[in-house]
């Protein structure tokens, strides 16, 4: 059931964005979530609560984690629609945006995600996608057989 007290408890999808874009960079540089506190004045716990998007990050806070991870502020925006271009009626691309953030969220995906942009080869990372699509069908295939 989708209720008004779900849809409020949600994080909003920016600050789910953002707060992936947080643990991105802290992975690629290889830093902690109790380092990156440390260095914030943070738990780790309130660090986990932003890169889930729980909770929001002040702009000021922004600006230390941007200055912390070593990019500029409009890093942790790259990806998102253009606001000033305003907003499908449909929804357009939430459901891809959950499943990418989902996706992410694991040791694997940032892995994947860090590591797949190193291949130049086209010819190979064409061939690496046909291999992950072929073991996701053969997983579901053998998922489905009673």
């Amino acid at each position: 059931m989708n209720n008004k007290a779900d849809n409020e408890r949600a994080p909003n999808p920016i600050d789910v964005h953002v707060g992936l874009q947080v643990r991105i960079r802290r992975k690629e540089l290889k830093i902690s979530q109790e380092k990156l506190a440390e260095t914030l004045g943070l738990t780790f716990q309130q660090v986990q609560k932003y890169e889930r998007g729980a909770n929001r990050i002040s702009a000021s806070k922004l600006y230390e984690i941007a200055r912390t991870l070593r990019v500029p502020i409009g890093w942790f925006f790259e990806g998102l629609t253009d606001p000033s271009v305003g907003r499908s009626e449909d929804g357009g691309d939430e459901l891809g945006q959950a499943f990418a953030h989902d996706f992410l969220m694991t040791q694997e995906g940032v892995d994947l995600a860090n590591l797949f942009p190193r291949i130049s080869q086209r010819r190979v990372r064409r061939r690496l996608v046909d291999l992950v699509r072929a073991l996701a069908e053969g997983e579901e295939a053998e998922a489905a057989v009673p």
